[in-house]
Formats: structure tokens, sequence, C-alpha cells
């Protein structure tokens, strides 16, 4: 059972339902494309980061947390739903962020702030140290009230989270679609589909290539289902082009369904173009997770 404050947030939340896409491309390849719709969980909270944030925050309020510590980038996705359920729940949060303090902060950065959450710049040599501490309780100098939380939330009880995402598909389908920054929900998701299932992996940052050895000690058994696009980063993290934006815009005016240019627009126009370069079978049914993370869209 979850904590009692959990279970209260929770009942605001919406459902996460399955729409299928119906396109030219769709149609004249003979493929279903399916989007789970994370993104309509919350307005903040929504996708991926309420997903691997759920049973992190249980442990954290059961051991009588006051203060969550964790680290990400100006931009960054899971500080964005940490600062914000932090102060729905009562929590102290504080962000190591990735280089120096900017003179005009990001809309995400500028959220942070106005949600209490305490930042502190750090140098990307400081950050990359910080990567090394994987337990809650392990950071040097942390307090007992403090729990500290790695890049990504990239913890086991994240993968326990995300993990319902598969139990809540009811239909069969071929291929599971995700986009990829720590690699931590790709790894929940391979870890409970069934082997007859691939999942792929869209990464959104440049020579993504280290995605694969860090998700390998998040697996459970033998997985062979799995693989990462590595070639639909645009430039890397947080990049973007013309042509990107415009798919973005083209896929919101057919389907109704936002994109951002972060990890989505990504996964989505990586799929397209596997879909238009007979990367899927005929009459084969692809699942892609809206992981959410709508604040970091540019907005014309």
């Amino acid at each position: 059972m979850l904590h009692p404050k959990l279970l209260r947030l929770e009942e605001g939340f919406k459902s996460s339902i399955l729409t299928q896409l119906f396109d030219p491309l769709l149609e004249q390849k003979q493929v279903e494309l399916w989007v789970k719709r994370d993104d309509l969980i919350h307005p903040v909270i929504s996708g991926n980061k309420w997903r691997k944030l759920k049973y992190i925050l249980d442990h954290a309020l059961a051991i009588n947390t006051d203060t969550i510590i964790s680290m990400g980038g100006a931009y960054s996705n899971h500080l964005h739903a940490l600062a914000y359920v932090g102060k729905e729940l009562d929590l102290q949060t504080v962000a190591y962020i990735r280089g120096e303090q900017p003179k005009n902060f990001s809309l995400t950065l500028r959220d942070l702030e106005s949600w209490g959450m305490e930042l502190r710049f750090i140098s990307r040599v400081e950050y990359r140290e910080l990567r090394q501490y994987k337990n809650h309780d392990v950071l040097p100098k942390i307090k007992p009230n403090e729990y500290w939380l790695p890049e990504g939330g990239a913890t086991e009880l994240a993968l326990k989270g995300v993990a319902e995402i598969v139990s809540e598909l009811d239909m069969n389908y071929d291929f599971l679609c995700v986009p990829c920054g720590t690699g931590t929900t790709l790894a929940g998701l391979i870890n409970v589909s069934s082997d007859k299932c691939k999942v792929i992996g869209f990464s959104a940052l440049k020579g993504g290539c280290f995605l694969a050895d860090d998700i390998q000690p998040l697996l459970q058994g033998n997985k062979q289902n799995w693989s990462i696009q590595l070639d639909y980063h645009f430039g890397g993290f947080a990049k973007s082009n013309n042509e990107l934006l415009l798919f973005i815009e083209h896929f919101f005016n057919r389907h109704e369904i936002e994109l951002e240019q972060v990890y989505t627009g990504k996964m989505f126009y990586g799929l397209f173009d596997l879909i238009k370069h007979d990367h899927f079978k005929k009459g084969q049914k692809i699942i892609a997770v809206h992981t959410g993370g709508l604040q970091g869209k540019i907005v014309k």
C-alpha cells in the first residue's frame, strides 16, 4: 500500500489511455501505431516522471525523509517533476545543476525555483563525480533525514513504477518504443516485456552508445529483445532543427497530440522514418510511450 500522501496525490491523476494514430504512411505500409498517453496523467508530473518517482517517494516517506537531493541539467524533466511533487508533499528539494548558473533561467529552472527547490550549480567535473553515488544514503555528508536520488531517478524502485506501463497494455503488440535519456525507463520496460515483443529506445543524446552499458546492470536476466536507435538525436540533448520542429507541428495538426523537441518529438520522427524505410513488417503493431515533458517544448 502506498503512503497516504501519495494515494491522495494519485487520486487527482487521469488515466493513461491507448490512442491509435491514422496516417497515410501507416495505411500505405499497413502498420499500426498506437500511443500510450502517459502525458495525460498530470499536467506536470506526467509520463515516465511519475512512473519513476512513485515508489521512490513511497520509500522516502516511509523512512521519514524531509529533504530529497538530486541532480540534472537546466532542462531536466526529472527535476521539474521532483520539484513540483516535493511542493505537493511538503518535502524540501535540492538540485545539483550541471554547468554555470545562467544569466537568464530556462522555463524549467524558473519552475524549479518557484516551487521551492534549492538550486546548486556545479562544474561538469563535479557533476560527473556525483554519478558514482547510486543508493539513497551514500552521498557524502548526507544527513539522516535526507534522501539522495541519482540522475534521472535511476534506481530499482524506479523500474517498479515503469513496469506498470506494461501491465496497463490490454492488446497484443510487436514493438514497444520509448525515448531515452538515462535509459531507466527503457530498462524497466525490457524487464517486464515478453520476449516476443521487441523494445526500442530512441536516444535523445548524441553519442548515446554508452546507454547500452548503463542499462545493463538494471536488467533482470539475459534479455535480448531490445535495441537503441542512435540516429535521431538531432545534434544532441535538447538540440533540434527546423526539420524536427516542423515535424512536431505537423504531428500536432494531424493527430492533436503535443510533442516536444527534447524527447518525444525525436522518438516519433524516428518511428515514422523507420516505418517509411520498411523497418517494420506489414501487419505489425507498435506502441510508443508518450513520456510527457511538454514544459520543455519550444513555443514559437
